[in-house]
């Protein structure tokens, strides 16, 4: 009968510990961020009457509820339970995608119909300059923790976060241009770019991309195919 040679998988418990901790403290200032920037945000949209701002706002929002989620599920004391609910946050954090791209989606053509021209905004300028600079560095910190993890929720999370930063590029692009050459479709069409960024991680979320979870357990060296950097065949983790 051969031996089956075994390999320990995750991080050791004081890790495990640790990159909880790290995870619960980005979480927090990523909320704490969002609120301040949803409320920036939707009030510069409504007084510009600008569609990408408010959905901007609004993804600020959702992006509250995704982080709210994942502080949910790292707010167990045990591994076990945090890995319980990892698919009913990863659930919410999809839902919050698509009704963000629905929202903007509808606003959007609206503007684009004619229903009204968004003026420029320069607090709206602002905050998505602002936005640009500080929320790659928040996504990546989370990301690298929840893939050291192997927790799938908190890298769908993370995406969330670097979704803000795509947000940002696209609403400021859009603002600039209304602003300086009186382009008022351009913040509609940067609205619909927003929306099909969402439905896109939305989909990703739904589906548990974003990181394999592996417990911290033993198993069949055999049986373990990773490439370089630890992602098993069909993961995405490394992206």
């Amino acid at each position: 009968m051969t031996a089956e040679i075994s390999i320990s998988l995750g991080p050791p418990p004081a890790r495990l510990e640790a990159l909880t901790k790290r995870i619960r403290l980005l979480v927090a200032a990523t909320i704490t961020y969002n609120v301040i920037e949803a409320v920036v945000a939707i009030t510069a949209g409504t007084i510009a009457s600008s569609t990408a701002l408010i959905g901007f706002g609004l993804d600020s929002i959702i992006e509250v509820s995704s982080a709210a989620a994942v502080a949910w599920q790292f707010s167990a004391s045990d591994h076990a339970t945090r890995d319980a609910r990892e698919q009913r946050t990863l659930r919410i954090i999809a839902m919050s995608f698509f009704a963000l791209a629905a929202f903007v989606s509808v606003d959007a053509v609206r503007a684009l119909a004619g229903t009204g021209e968004a003026e420029r905004s320069i607090p709206g300028i602002v905050i998505a300059a602002l936005s640009l600079a500080i929320m790659p560095f928040l996504s990546a910190a989370q990301r690298k923790a929840g893939r050291e993890l192997g927790s799938a929720s908190a890298v769908a999370d993370s995406k969330q976060t670097l979704l803000c930063t795509y947000l940002s590029a696209v609403l400021l692009a859009g603002l600039v241009l209304n602003a300086t050459l009186g382009w008022s479709w351009a913040d509609p069409i940067a609205a619909l770019v927003i929306a099909a960024i969402a439905v896109k991680e939305g989909r990703d979320a739904w589906q548990g991309k974003g990181c394999c979870a592996i417990p911290a357990a033993t198993v069949p060296a055999q049986r373990q195919e990773t490439d370089a950097c630890g992602c098993r065949p069909g993961c995405d983790c490394c992206n």
